[in-house]
C-alpha cells in the first residue's frame, strides 16, 4: 500500500510539473490572445495590450512583445484588437465618415475589454477610435484606477471623441494622461527617420538600463507648441533628432531640433491615486525591430509595475517567434495590409 502511495505522489508531481504553477487570468478565446507567463520576475503579474491603430501596424508589434515579455519575463499577457463587424483585425478601418455617408459609418469595437479590469498593467496603441460608451467606461475605469500605463506613438490621439471622464469638474484628454498629444510632424512623414538620444541626466533611470542606439523608421511627433516644453510633472528620458534620410546613422536634419520621444510622469486620478505613465512617440512595428528601443519597452513595464530592481540589463528582449512586420502607412493593399482572424498574429 505504502509503495502504491509513493508511486501516485511521483505521478501527480510529474503531471503538475508540465503544468503552469497558475491559472492566466483571461480565458482563452478566438477573439483575442493570451501568453501565459513562466517563470521570471513578472510571474503573478498580468499586462494587457490593446491594438487599434491603422497606420504603424501595432497589431503585428504588440504580440511580438507580449511574447517576449511572457516567455522571457514571465509575465501573463493578453493582447486585444481592434475588429470589424466580422471579428476580424482589421487596420484599414476609417477613421472618419465619409462626407455624405454619415450613416453608413461604422465604429470600432475591441472585444474582451471588460478584461482591463484584471490588468495590473495596460500597454497600447490606438488612433482616432470611435467607441461605444460601454467600451470606453472600460477605458476610463482603468485610466482613474491608479495602475500603470504605457502609451506607444498614436496612443496620444488615440479617441476621436473626448473621454467620458472628469477630474476636478474638468474634462480629462487622453493628452492630460500621457502628457501631450499629437500637434504635427516634426520633420518630413515616412521620409526622415529618428536617433533617439538618452538625456545625459537620466541615463541612470532604471528605465534605461542597458538601453543603447535607439533609432526607428518613424519621424518624430511634436507634441507641445515650439518655444514651450512638456507639461509639468513630465520627465524626458529620449530625445529624438530627426535624421535625413531613412537609415540609422544618418545625418541630422540641421533645419530640425531634437524633441522629446520618451518621457515619464504620474496620473492622478480622482481619488488621488498615482499611476506610473509612460509615453514613447516612437513605437511603429517596424522600429520595435531596434533592440534599444525593445529594451527600453520591456524595462519600462518592470517599472510601471514598481518592478524596477528587478531590471536587467542581460534579460532577454529576443523574438519568441519570426518577427517581419509590414511597413507603415495607409496604402494598404501596396502594403499588404488586410483584414484577418486574431489568429495569424499569434
Amino acid at each position: 500500500m505504502k509503495n502504491i502511495k509513493t508511486l501516485a505522489t511521483l505521478l501527480f508531481s510529474c503531471v503538475m510539473a508540465g503544468m503552469p504553477s497558475h491559472a492566466h487570468p483571461v480565458p482563452e478565446s478566438p477573439q483575442w490572445l493570451t501568453y501565459p507567463g513562466g517563470e521570471g520576475p513578472g510571474k503573478g503579474k498580468h499586462i494587457v495590450f490593446i491594438t487599434a491603430d491603422q497606420e504603424y501596424r501595432s497589431e503585428q508589434s504588440l504580440p511580438m512583445l507580449a511574447g517576449i515579455l511572457s516567455k522571457h519575463h514571465g509575465f501573463d499577457c493578453t493582447v486585444l484588437f481592434g475588429v470589424n463587424d466580422q471579428g476580424l483585425v482589421d487596420p484599414t478601418m476609417p477613421v472618419y465618415p465619409e462626407k455624405g455617408k454619415e450613416s453608413e459609418f461604422k465604429p470600432h469595437h475591441i472585444p474582451g475589454m471588460e478584461h482591463l479590469a484584471k490588468a495590473d498593467l495596460l500597454i497600447f496603441c490606438a488612433r482616432l477610435l470611435t467607441l461605444s460608451d460601454e467600451e470606453l467606461k472600460h477605458w476610463v475605469a482603468y485610466f482613474d484606477s491608479g495602475k500603470p500605463i504605457i502609451g506607444l506613438r498614436t496612443a496620444n490621439h488615440a479617441f476621436r471623441s473626448p473621454l467620458p471622464y472628469e477630474r476636478n469638474g474638468k474634462r480629462v484628454t487622453i493628452g492630460d494622461i500621457l502628457g501631450g498629444s499629437f500637434m504635427s510632424h516634426h520633420g518630413n512623414w515616412q521620409a526622415d527617420s529618428t536617433r533617439g538620444d538618452i538625456v545625459p541626466e537620466q541615463k541612470g533611470h532604471a528605465i534605461l538600463t542597458g538601453v543603447k542606439d535607439i533609432w526607428g523608421l518613424t519621424d518624430v511627433y511634436r507634441t507641445y507648441k515650439e518655444g514651450e516644453g512638456l507639461p509639468a510633472g513630465c520627465t524626458a528620458l529620449v530625445m529624438g533628432q530627426p535624421l535625413i534620410g531613412r537609415e540609422q546613422g544618418g545625418k541630422d536634419n540641421p533645419e530640425k531640433e531634437p524633441l522629446p520621444v520618451v518621457w515619464h510622469k504620474l496620473w492622478k486620478t480622482t481619488q488621488g491615486k498615482e499611476a506610473r505613465v509612460l509615453q514613447s512617440t516612437m513605437g511603429s512595428a517596424k522600429d520595435f525591430e531596434n533592440p534599444g528601443l525593445r529594451r527600453l519597452l520591456v524595462n519600462a513595464a518592470y517599472w510601471g509595475l514598481g518592478l524596477e530592481g528587478k531590471i536587467s540589463a542581460e534579460s532577454s528582449i529576443e523574438y519568441t517567434s519570426p518577427y517581419k512586420p509590414l511597413s507603415s502607412g495607409f496604402n494598404y493593399e501596396k502594403l499588404g495590409v488586410k483584414p484577418q482572424p486574431v489568429s495569424a498574429y499569434r
